[in-house]
């Protein structure tokens, strides 16, 4: 009997040694990990083609997105300045990269349905499974046909979507301050990167002209509704708009703080009609997307289209390098003058050269009137 007590003893000890001893070995050993979500923040301003490059990220199939969400903070709240609504539109856009769509709630009736969503069916993940059952989440669904289909589904399915997505991407006007999203920079639950899309202001001032009356909420929150009044009210606004893109280049293109590195992407629309194929490519390196052949075809077809963009807010297939420079042959060299003036010191930074007379604007080439693009 001692020798079976002593077996025991010894089995117990083994059985202990083995526990304590080879078993966090094993758990220290690699272990494949699960990929990190990543969130896309497509900063820009109104009339920048922001809308085209935000389908670009839209129409992948690894994509939830969702197209200037805050709209719903500046409708419900547009008697305050866009200064004092930053708050706001941050932590909205924060509990959308976390799925978290409750966040709607305080600014939307209770019996809001998922096409009561501001822009909705702009984006592809909103029209197919399980938002949408009636197309393939591979598949490029164009803004009207999902309108025409998927409408009538509920607003949970907005979140029960995202959730579903390793990227979410979103688009936004309403920020005119880095630093103010530098707490999301920082946040753990977060994998921000930040893409700066900009636009040939004297091109951006004159698309604002044709669509005004559109943006004029929005103007009055940028600038105060004193301001936008009169012969200068829309200069005023381009003013506060290129400032704006200064100081986000600035904070974003500095080595500190560090928590920039790698996670902030200035691109210029004009470089990415000129070289549509190149520029997604790029972005979609820097958010970690896969290129697809299917999307290489997409996006070469509708920026090689014989449309004119003669709708604001439509995305469909066009000459995108011609439609980008129309400004030149329709904008007054006057007024050309007065937008040069308000956004002198954004057009030198951002490699935009100035005309000097309506010649230049007629007859300078596009390599001499874009500086070569130095921001990769």
């Amino acid at each position: 009997s001692r020798r079976v007590q002593l077996f025991l003893i010894l089995a117990v000890l083994s059985f202990l040694l083995i526990h304590f001893h080879f078993l966090p070995c094993s758990n220290n050993a690699p272990m494949e990990e699960k990929p990190s979500l990543v969130h896309i923040l497509i900063l820009s301003s109104w009339r920048s083609g922001s809308s085209f490059t935000g389908q670009i990220f839209s129409q992948h199939p690894s994509v939830f997105y969702l197209m200037e969400p805050a709209w719903h903070v500046w409708v419900t709240m547009y008697q305050n300045s866009a200064k004092v609504l930053h708050m706001a539109v941050r932590d909205l856009v924060r509990s959308v990269f976390l799925c978290d769509m409750s966040v709607f709630d305080a600014y939307m009736s209770s019996q809001k349905k998922k096409s009561d969503l501001f822009q909705w069916e702009t984006s592809r993940a909103l029209c197919s499974p399980p938002a949408c059952d009636s197309f393939s989440r591979s598949d490029i669904i164009t803004a009207g046909n999902c309108r025409t289909i998927c409408g009538k589904y509920p607003f949970s399915k907005v979140e029960e979507a995202c959730k579903t997505y390793s990227h979410v991407a979103i688009k936004e006007v309403r920020f005119f301050d880095l630093k103010v999203l530098y707490p999301l920079l920082t946040d753990p639950s977060l994998n921000l990167k930040i893409i700066h899309l900009v636009r040939d202001p004297r091109a951006v001032f004159r698309s604002r002209e044709n669509t005004m009356a559109d943006l004029k909420r929005d103007s009055n929150i940028v600038v105060g509704s004193q301001r936008t009044k009169g012969e200068m009210g829309p200069y005023n606004t381009m003013q506060v708009i290129c400032k704006s893109h200064v100081e986000i280049y600035r904070a974003g293109s500095q080595a500190i703080p560090s928590f920039l590195k790698d996670r902030y992407l200035l691109v210029r629309y004009e470089d990415i009609v000129r070289d549509p194929l190149a520029r997604a490519a790029q972005m979609y390196r820097f958010a970690e997307l896969h290129f697809t052949p299917e999307l290489q075809k997409w996006v070469h077809n509708i920026t090689h289209g014989k449309g004119q963009g003669a709708q604001a807010f439509e995305i469909g297939s066009r000459d995108a390098l011609r439609v980008s420079q129309a400004w030149r042959k329709t904008l007054p060299f006057q007024k050309i003058e007065k937008v040069q003036n308000v956004c002198k010191d954004a057009m030198d930074l951002l490699g935009y050269r100035l005309l000097q007379s309506e010649e230049e604007q007629k007859n300078m080439s596009l390599d001499l009137l874009f500086a070569q693009n130095s921001f990769e």
